[in-house]
């Protein structure tokens, strides 16, 4: 059987898998690996260190710089492509003639410039990108970051229409190879679910004791979401809420005290954070943007009881029947007060215990993968 190899280039250095940006990379790689595949791994860094777990999965693995320097800006490249243009990866990638898979339109840069020749190419579409950063302008208090972000959109919007008629994709959410089709009249567009750390459905039976919202709470968009919750849903609720994720801003933290029923939980270790995930009854997760998939969703399904979240957090998911959906205030507060009183039962759990041996099955799912690439 002829060995196969594959380079994989990453946004970021893929392990510890931490965040949301990074599960669906680290996992890919070990579910490849289980198939046997040969993977070169090219990491860009930007400050995160190399990883010894990697090299348990990866033929090789290489780490690049990110460059972010002013001299990156661009009037035509969008900058989270320009930054990752590194000539030792293209001299590296040019060795041979190995299929390549770029994860993230990030890493995108010497397919865009022609240099990748006429192997095999796929790339990973982790948003609609040009989409994403016009929703995080729309929600950034900050004016010179809003400015950015609008550019940032505009010239991605641009870069992914070329890119959207010169190569496959494979989108993590239906939703978004719907937009490419619609906005861009992608024909090389395809769903392949995200990769997950998990096998089992583990949300226990029962009540928990509070309500939870979990991020990056260093994400604006995030922060948004929990102000919001706290001010016009929390403020007239009784129910425990807690709030826990990567770096609150001082202004989140104030305004977690100012309620008398609130939390908040900065910065747990990895097993603090899923154990306040198994204890949570109700999950509230709303969303500021439709794009992409939401891990944290995800962890939660799989991990937690009910879920209360709103259309944009799983629109085109394929999650809607998982979760309980609300819109307004007034019903995030009402559906808080129905659902805190429901028992969890194992039907429930049997339920995503059915979606992730189906939808979100890691070797059913990479073995789909490497027909697009042999």
């Amino acid at each position: 059987m002829t060995e196969k190899h594959l380079h994989i280039v990453t946004h970021d250095v893929p392990w510890p898998a931490d965040y949301g940006g990074v599960v669906d990379l680290f996992y890919k790689l070990k579910a490849l690996h289980a198939q046997g595949v040969n993977i070169h791994l090219h990491c860009f860094t930007q400050g995160r260190p190399p990883q010894e777990e990697l090299n348990k999965y990866c033929t090789s693995v290489q780490y690049y710089p990110r460059d972010k320097s002013i001299r990156r800006f661009s009037l035509s490249l969008p900058f989270i492509v320009n930054s990752r243009k590194n000539e030792t990866l293209i001299t590296n990638l040019q060795k041979d003639e190995h299929p390549v898979l770029l994860d993230g339109i990030h890493c995108s840069y010497y397919l865009h410039k022609g240099q990748l020749g006429n192997r095999k190419v796929i790339v990973r579409l982790h948003n609609a990108e040009f989409e994403y950063y016009k929703q995080l302008a729309k929600h950034e208090p900050s004016l010179l970051k809003k400015i950015y972000f609008l550019f940032e959109s505009s010239l991605l919007k641009k870069y992914e229409r070329w890119l959207a008629g010169n190569a496959t994709f494979l989108a993590v959410s239906k939703q978004d190879s719907a937009l490419y089709q619609t906005a861009f009249s992608a024909k090389d567009i395809h769903y392949l679910p995200v990769f997950l750390p998990y096998t089992l459905a583990a949300g226990k039976e029962g009540k928990g004791c509070f309500c939870l919202y979990q991020g990056n709470l260093s994400v604006n968009e995030n922060e948004e979401a929990v102000a919001w919750l706290i001010k016009n849903v929390f403020n007239n609720l009784s129910v425990p809420f807690v709030i826990a994720g990567k770096d609150p801003s001082k202004r989140l933290q104030e305004l977690a005290h100012s309620n008398s029923n609130t939390c908040l939980v900065a910065n747990p270790s990895d097993k603090e954070m899923q154990d306040i995930i198994c204890k949570a009854h109700i999950h509230v997760l709303p969303s500021l943007n439709n794009t992409g998939i939401k891990l944290k969703l995800l962890n939660a399904l799989f991990n937690g009881r009910f879920c209360l979240v709103n259309k944009a957090a799983v629109s085109g998911t394929g999650l809607e029947s998982y979760c309980h959906i609300a819109e307004s205030a007034e019903d995030f507060t009402r559906q808080i007060k129905e659902i805190y009183e429901k028992l969890f039962t194992e039907q429930e759990a049997q339920m995503r215990q059915g979606l992730l041996q189906t939808e979100y099955n890691n070797e059913v799912n990479a073995r789909q993968l490497m027909t697009f690439l042999w």
